[in-house]
């Protein structure tokens, strides 16, 4: 067998090839790309094309199937407006609202460490934010802001990293993950899909963080309160809600722990496939297909092929596309023409508690049917 380094410089061969070659660099995973693979941990297409660092969006385009998922440049534009005026002289106003909202046992902070974190490259940022926290948690007693660190995380043996948009250092030397959106708390509540899709993202961050604090000794505390900071009602004004997010981190730990390994779907991938855009459509078809995907329709908000996975689900037949909870209730019956054979009783166990249940739906659908006819007949 190889030694390690051998088969890590392979591995990372074997990507670039599936990029379209070493001079396509790799397009970053990122935080929110992790949360949605780890809500589909079955999807081996995007398990590879993500660690890989295939620009999906691209993909899509030379697919034919062009996806609408992101955020809008108005909205990107914002939102960096908004975090620049929450974390304005020197992160005052986002520490108060941290002390508020999470440490009020602590002392008010009259002002905070800002470390710089700039270094070369992705590896350089991770190693100066893990010195950065390393020193705060070494001098306890005061307030430390960490803008924008970078962290590290092992995906199914590929290493991502991720930005946070800040982390807090409390003066008892725990650390806070802080998440800064730019849609707006209404009387104190937020649109629930949005608080938890942001939930979902920084408990991606908890687990990096946590990665960091296992190599200390002693190790610092990760706290799984997040300090969610969003705009006040329709103003400007930042204001901040702290969200637990321990089921979240506890489900995308499992999650992310049941992904197959990269380079074990690219050891199963016939040599020489690619994925690069500048492929012919039907070569980049062929490629692509070569992947088993495991399409739901919660994909549309989260990944950049789910229209062309769609149009390849619901050509197939596949229940998947009716979404997961039909999925689950269907058990071995994995196709539309599946489950009508059943529900009419061509096929199927009569034992089995979804045929069992499709027949007695089809019997009362017909009874109604029936009944809806005999109302509407014409008198004698």
């Amino acid at each position: 067998m190889p030694p390690p380094r051998t088969q890590g410089k392979a591995l990372r061969h074997r990507l670039a090839e599936l990029r379209g070659g070493p001079q396509v660099p790799p397009k970053a995973l990122d935080a929110r790309a992790l949360a949605a693979l780890a809500a589909n941990p079955g999807c081996g297409r995007r398990a590879i094309l993500d660690g890989a660092g295939v620009d999906k969006a691209a993909l899509a385009r030379a697919l034919g199937s062009p996806s609408a998922f992101g955020q809008s440049q108005f909205a990107l534009v914002r939102g960096n407006a908004f975090e620049a005026k929450v974390k304005g002289d020197g992160g005052t106003e986002l520490l108060r609202l941290a002390h508020e909202h999470l440490d009020r046992a602590a002392e008010p902070p009259t002002g905070a460490l800002v470390p710089d974190l700039t270094a070369a490259g992705p590896s350089g940022r991770t190693a100066r934010t893990e010195l950065a926290l390393r020193e705060a948690a070494g001098s306890p007693g005061s307030w430390t802001l960490l803008d924008h660190p970078m962290l590290a995380l092992d995906v199914a043996g590929s290493v991502a990293f991720l930005e946070p948009d800040a982390v807090i250092v409390h003066p008892d030397g725990s650390w806070t993950v802080v998440e800064i959106k730019s849609f707006p708390l209404l009387d104190g509540a937020a649109d629930p899909a949005k608080v938890g899709a942001a939930a979902r993202q920084a408990a991606v961050y908890v687990l990096a963080l946590e990665e960091v604090a296992a190599r200390l000794d002693p190790a610092p505390r990760v706290r799984h309160r997040i300090l969610l900071v969003c705009p006040k009602d329709f103003s400007n004004l930042p204001t901040a809600s702290a969200v637990d997010v321990r089921k979240q981190r506890a489900v995308t730990a499992r999650q992310l722990a049941r992904l197959t390994r990269v380079e074990d779907i690219a050891a199963a991938l016939p040599e020489g496939v690619s994925f690069s855009p500048e492929l012919p459509a039907e070569e980049l078809t062929a490629a692509v297909e070569a992947v088993p995907a495991t399409y739901a329709p919660e994909c549309l908000s989260s990944c950049e092929l789910a229209f062309h996975c769609r149009d390849r689900s619901r050509e197939a037949g596949a229940v998947t596309s009716l979404g997961r909870p039909v999925r689950a209730e269907l058990g071995g019956l994995t196709t539309v023409e599946d489950v009508l054979a059943a529900a009419r009783g061509e096929a199927g166990d009569a034992d089995d508690p979804a045929v069992a249940a499709l027949r007695r739906a089809a019997a009362l659908r017909a009874e109604a049917l029936e009944a809806a006819r005999a109302e509407v007949a014409p008198c004698p």
